[in-house]
């Protein structure tokens, strides 16, 4: 606990600061011995919380300050955000639209707009978790997590002889943008997906349609992959994504 006292203590210190200081005085500031600055900052350096300057010498903030608090803003109130586009997604496909992210093996379902003049439509609840290789919007974002992570989940969920075939899946969503899913939860369902990226290009979340298959035309479902595409392509430039 005092180290991590004394560590917020040195950072608050070297962001007050414009420019780097000696480790003298930085422990003059912190009112730190130097046997014990010198110990903390080469652990705050190895997490680039701090960094020193080869030639002066003098230590200033470090950059994983700035990734995480990139990071963090990006995810604050990010669901309201996008929720125009969301509405606007629904409005013209006239289908239920879904926002999911990954928590551990599952997905969470945190956003839902309803398309009530469709008498007929599907209804998962706000907050239903579903395992992560179930359902188009489970899969596009497996598909866009780094390959470790993603066979790291997906060894937990299916069988060992299933995993080649399962990874080969995720490889042509990765290619094509976006997800399909038929009847894998429930009969006579289906749903379409893209991802939701953050600025440094991490998936955390998707977007879906969920929608009765019943009479289903390859003009319709056609029409609901452009829609969704398009629409992953607008919330990727509103939260700075680079790709998609």
């Amino acid at each position: 606990m005092q180290s991590i006292d004394r560590t917020m203590i040195i950072a608050k210190v070297l962001l007050s600061k414009e420019s780097g200081l000696s480790i003298s005085d930085l422990s003059n500031e912190c009112e730190l011995p130097l046997s014990t600055l010198h110990r903390l900052l080469k652990a705050m350096i190895k997490h680039d919380m701090v960094q020193q300057d080869h030639e002066t010498k003098l230590y200033s903030i470090g950059t994983i300050w700035m990734e995480y608090g990139l990071k963090t803003y990006d995810t604050i109130n990010y669901v309201a955000k996008i929720r125009p586009e969301l509405i606007h997604l629904m409005n013209e496909v006239e289908e239920s639209v879904y926002l999911s992210k990954p928590v551990g093996l599952d997905a969470l379902i945190i956003e839902r707009i309803d398309n009530t003049n469709n008498p007929i439509r599907i209804y998962d609840s706000l907050g239903l978790r579903i395992p992560m290789n179930i359902g188009a919007a489970n899969k596009v974002m497996l598909a866009y997590m780094p390959l470790e992570k993603s066979r790291e989940i997906l060894g937990s969920l299916i069988k060992k002889e299933d995993l080649s075939e399962m990874e080969s899946v995720l490889v042509t969503i990765k290619k094509q943008g976006y997800a399909i899913s038929h009847e894998e939860r429930t009969d006579g369902t289906s749903s379409i997906a893209v991802p939701f990226l953050n600025r440094f290009d991490e998936v955390i979340g998707a977007v879906s349609i969920g929608f009765i298959n019943y009479n289903l035309t390859d003009e319709r479902i056609q029409f609901l992959i452009e829609k969704v595409v398009n629409s992953g392509i607008n919330i990727a430039r509103k939260m700075g994504a680079s790709t998609y």
